[in-house]
C-alpha cells in the first residue's frame, strides 16, 4: 500500500498548480492533506475511486485536513475528542481491520513562540490519543508536525535554535513520541541522509537555495516495523511551500 501526505497550504490554490496531475500520477491508496484552508462546499474534487473525508476549522480559510482513501474504513473520527483542540480541523482518524491511520496538522508555535504553551498541551494530549489507539491496533500517523527533530532536519540549525519548529521543547516532545513506541519512517530508511527537506519558506529564495526544514512525517507504531517497505520525500513536486511525502507498506 502506498500512502501520501501533503501540506498543500490552500487546496484551492494548489489545484491550480498541478495538484491533480500529481494525485493521479502517484496513485496512492491513501492520500492526505493538511492546511486545506477552506470550509465545506468551497471545493468539489472529482476523485473517482476514492472516499473523501474532510475536517474543517471553525475559523474561515484556516488549517483543515482531508483524507482520500480507496478502501472504505470501518470508522472515521474527527479530532481527538478534546474540545479545546477540536475547533481547528487538525485531525482525522480512519480505522481499518489491522491498523489506524491518522493525519494531523500540528499547531504552529508562531512568532515569538506565543502559542508554545498551547502547543505543549496539544503534544501531550495528541500523544495520549495515539497511544490509546495503539493499545488496540497498530497506528500510522502522518502530516505536518511543525517540528524539525534533529539538526540534520533543517539547513540552518544554529540560527533557528529558538524559533518555532526548532525549540528544545518541541524537539523533546517529538522524541517523547518516538520513545513511546513510534518510528520516524524516513529516518528509519535514511538515518544519515542530509539536505532533504519538506518545507521551504516563500521568502529569501529558500527553495531555490534548498534552505529547508523536514517537518512533515510518517510515523508508525514499532509493531508495524516489519510492514515498512520504503519512505520518500518528493522534493521535486511544486504547488505548495511543502512537498509531498510518501510511505509504502506491505501486508496490512
Amino acid at each position: 500500500m502506498k500512502f501520501i501526505s501533503w501540506n498543500v497550504n490552500g487546496i484551492r490554490a494548489c489545484v491550480t498548480k498541478g495538484f491533480l496531475d500529481f494525485f493521479n500520477e502517484v496513485d496512492a491508496d491513501i492520500f492526505c492533506l493538511q492546511e486545506t484552508k477552506l470550509q465545506e462546499g468551497q471545493i468539489e474534487l472529482d476523485l473517482p475511486g476514492y472516499h473523501q473525508y474532510w475536517n474543517y476549522a471553525e475559523k474561515k480559510g484556516y488549517s483543515g485536513t482531508a483524507i482520500f482513501t480507496k478502501q472504505e474504513p470501518i470508522s472515521v473520527n474527527y479530532g481527538i475528542q478534546i474540545e479545546e483542540h477540536d475547533k481547528e480541523g487538525r485531525v482525522i482518524t480512519l480505522e481499518f481491520d489491522n491498523f489506524y491511520f491518522v493525519t494531523v496538522y500540528t499547531p504552529n508555535s508562531q512568532s515569538e513562540l506565543k502559542r508554545l504553551d498551547y502547543r505543549m498541551k496539544w503534544e501531550d494530549d495528541f500523544r495520549k490519543y495515539l497511544l490509546k489507539l495503539n493499545s488496540k491496533k497498530g497506528v500510522i500517523v502522518c502530516g505536518d508536525l511543525n517540528v524539525a527533530h534533529k539538526e540534520i532536519d533543517l539547513k540552518n540549525p544554529k540560527t533557528n535554535r529558538k524559533n518555532a519548529g526548532f525549540t528544545d521543547q518541541e524537539r523533546e516532545k517529538f522524541t517523547e513520541l518516538l520513545e513511546s513506541g513510534f518510528i520516524d519512517t524516513y529516518r528509519h530508511f535514511n538515518p544519515d541522509k542530509e539536505g532533504i527537506y519538506s518545507w521551504w519558506s516563500y521568502r529569501f529564495k529558500a527553495r531555490e537555495k534548498n534552505a529547508g526544514w523536514r517537518i512533515d512525517y510518517f510515523c508508525a507504531s514499532k509493531n508495524l516495523e516489519n510492514n515498512l517497505v520504503s519512505a520518500d520525500i518528493h522534493t521535486q513536486i511544486l504547488g505548495s511551500d511543502h512537498c509531498p511525502i510518501e510511505l509504502v507498506v506491505k501486508d496490512l
